[in-house]
């Protein structure tokens, strides 16, 4: 077939996307909203059912000690720098005009207070030691790449998942790209600390299937100490969506949360949203510890994985407490450190 001299073809997901904004182009109008990704994760296994995209959102209002995602905290761009790989080329002390990168002595010295996490160093770094994390995309643009994978989302019952970081600090994109998901039939599902006003969270509900959603401690205090925040906004919201979708899931860490005491008063409180509402145990391993480094962030010191003989036991308490519980399953790191989901941020 001839092609017109200069004219590149459309991807498929673009070409989808072109056809029903004229069919219904009311919501592509309003699409244009942007937010900031960390990246975003195909064929992710772990991230509700099916067959996912995962798109990972950067900035979060929790700070975790366990956090396998570290790189989505900050909400801003920012540089990681994989020192394994540098090479001492200079490249990046050539492409940045504010001085953070030098080489002294042989070592590439990377001063982060000077970065103003443009990228350039990034893009000149052939040995892909600088990597640029955080990047701006539309609703429309990350439409594009979940539609992708639609033939396997309807295959296998699989969809989207928006992840993080966290998907309500950003909650003006987030609800519009469940829209836009919702109206191309895409199934669709939050990971969310949901320690959020109600009014945040019920922008979201309307086009969010499955709502998957931590607790990490039933304590307030205690919840406090380990993530930066209490949990009664958390609690209450997810009383207000008994009813709903919802997989609450517990990261468990040795010596924090992995008493059957802890357990069974979480299952408790799960058993009672209701039949729609079920329970994921996830023994949470330190496997992000290059990811901090790499962000100049400092590494999470004794935090340990429960051993496979505790995790069956509070599997068992929690299914005492009447609960459906998924699990238990190993956490695995982020799709940047090699792995192919966020679990336990």
């Amino acid at each position: 077939m001839r092609r017109h001299a200069g004219r590149k073809a459309e991807p498929p997901g673009v070409r989808k996307v072109l056809l029903v904004r004229l069919i219904a182009p009311a919501i592509y109008l309003r699409a244009t909203v942007d937010g900031l990704i960390s990246h975003i994760q195909r064929f992710s296994l772990h991230d509700g059912p099916g067959i996912r995209t995962t798109v990972f959102l950067k900035g979060c209002n929790l700070r975790c000690a366990w956090c396998h995602n570290p790189e989505t905290q900050r909400a801003g761009p920012e540089i990681q720098f994989l020192f394994e790989k540098c090479v001492g080329c200079g490249q990046c002390v050539q492409a940045c005009s504010l001085g953070a990168h030098a080489l002294a002595a042989g070592r590439h010295v990377f001063n982060r207070g000077l970065c103003a996490g443009c990228g350039r160093c990034a893009h000149a770094c052939y040995a892909q030691a600088l990597v640029l994390v955080g990047r701006r995309m539309s609703s429309r643009e990350v439409l594009v790449e979940v539609l992708r994978d639609r033939a396997y989302y309807r295959t296998s019952g699989g969809g989207v998942t928006l992840s993080g970081g966290e998907p309500l600090m950003q909650s003006d994109f987030s609800a519009e790209l469940l829209r836009l998901c919702k109206a191309e039939g895409v199934h669709t599902a939050v990971q969310t600390n949901l320690a959020w006003p109600w009014e945040t969270v019920v922008r979201l509900a309307e086009a969010t299937d499955l709502f998957m959603v931590d607790i990490k401690l039933m304590d307030g205090e205690s919840h406090r100490r380990w993530t930066g925040h209490d949990n009664a906004m958390v609690l209450e919201n997810l009383r207000r969506l008994a009813g709903r979708r919802i997989v609450v899931r517990t990261p468990v860490v040795a010596g924090i949360n992995d008493s059957v005491g802890e357990i069974g008063r979480i299952a408790g409180f799960v058993a009672s949203l209701g039949p729609a509402a079920s329970y994921e145990l996830i023994a949470c391993h330190p496997l992000a510890a290059g990811k901090y480094r790499g962000l100049g962030m400092p590494v999470p010191e004794g935090l340990t994985a429960p051993d496979a003989q505790t995790m069956e036991r509070l599997v068992s308490e929690a299914r005492r407490c009447g609960v459906e519980v998924r699990g238990p399953r190993r956490a695995i790191a982020g799709a940047q450190d090699g792995g192919a989901a966020s679990i336990g941020r």
